[in-house]
C-alpha cells in the first residue's frame, strides 16, 4: 500500500521531537494511540518519545523482551507517561509483543500488507487498548495523512471530527475546544433533562481523525 515519501506533520505535542517521532514511527503512531485514553492528547503522544528515552529503544523486538516490570517501572517514573502507568504499560508492551510476533517487528505491516480497509480495521481492533472505534479512528489517520487508502476505505473512516482533521498545534487547540464545548453542552442537557441524539458531526470522539460525513466520501487527498 503507498505511504508518502516524506512523513505527515502531525503537531499532537508540545515537543517538536515526539511529534516527528509519532510522524515518522509506525509503533510510536500505534502506542500514542493506545495512550490516548483518558489523559491529554499532548501528553498521551509524548509517551512513545519518554518511553525511548527510558527503555533506550522503539525497537519492537527489544520492547517485546523487557522484563515487565522495568516497564512498569519506566512508566511509572515522573513524569508518569500515563496517568495509569501500570495497565497502560502492559497495553504498549502488548502492542510490541503482537507487532513482533505477528508483523516481524515492523508495525507498518499492520496495514500496508492488509488488502481492505475492513482488514485493517481488524487488525487495529484486535490491539490491546483499542477496540472497534479507535480502530476507526487510526485507520482515518493512516487514509488522510499517510495515502493509505485499501478497497472500503471510505466505509470505515469515520464521518465525525477525529485527529486525523489536525496537523498544526492551532487545528489541535481548536479540536480540544471543540472537544470541551460538545461536552459541557452534554452535561447541560443530562441535567436538564434527557439527552437527545446529537448529529453525527458533533460527537467528537477523542483521539481521532474526523470530518462530516460528507468529507469521509471524498478523497483522501482533499484538506480537511
Amino acid at each position: 500500500m503507498p505511504t508518502p515519501d516524506r512523513a505527515p506533520t502531525l503537531e499532537w505535542t508540545e515537543d517538536p521531537a515526539a511529534n516527528r517521532l509519532v510522524a515518522e514511527n509506525p509503533l510510536a503512531l500505534l502506542v500514542g494511540f493506545c495512550l490516548d485514553q483518558q489523559f491529554p492528547i499532548e501528553q498521551a503522544f509524548l509517551g512513545p518519545l519518554r518511553m525511548r528515552e527510558r527503555l533506550g529503544t522503539l525497537d519492537p523486538e527489544r520492547l517485546a523482551a523487557t522484563d515487565p516490570e522495568v516497564f512498569a517501572a519506566a512508566f511509572r517514573t515522573p513524569p508518569a507517561i500515563h496517568r495509569f502507568p501500570r495497565s497502560m504499560a502492559q497495553r504498549a508492551q502488548g502492542i510490541c509483543r503482537i507487532v513482533t510476533e505477528t508483523y516481524g517487528g515492523d508495525a507498518s505491516r499492520l496495514w500496508r500488507e492488509a488488502g481492505t480497509a475492513a482488514e485493517i480495521h481488524r487488525r487495529l481492533a484486535a490491539l490491546p487498548g483499542f477496540g472497534p472505534l479507535k480502530a476507526r479512528i487510526v485507520t482515518g489517520v493512516l487514509v488522510r495523512r499517510y495515502g493509505v487508502t485499501p478497497p472500503g476505505w471510505e466505509q470505515v473512516v469515520p464521518d465525525f471530527p477525529t485527529l486525523a482533521d489536525v496537523t498544526t498545534a492551532d487545528e489541535r487547540r481548536a479540536y480540544q475546544a471543540a472537544k470541551r464545548a460538545h461536552k459541557a453542552a452534554m452535561r447541560a442537557q443530562g441535567a436538564e433533562g434527557p439527552v437527545h441524539r446529537t448529529p453525527a458531526r458533533a460527537t467528537a470522539s477523542h483521539g481521532g481523525s474526523g470530518r462530516s460525513s460528507a468529507g469521509a466520501r471524498r478523497s483522501p487527498a482533499s484538506k480537511p
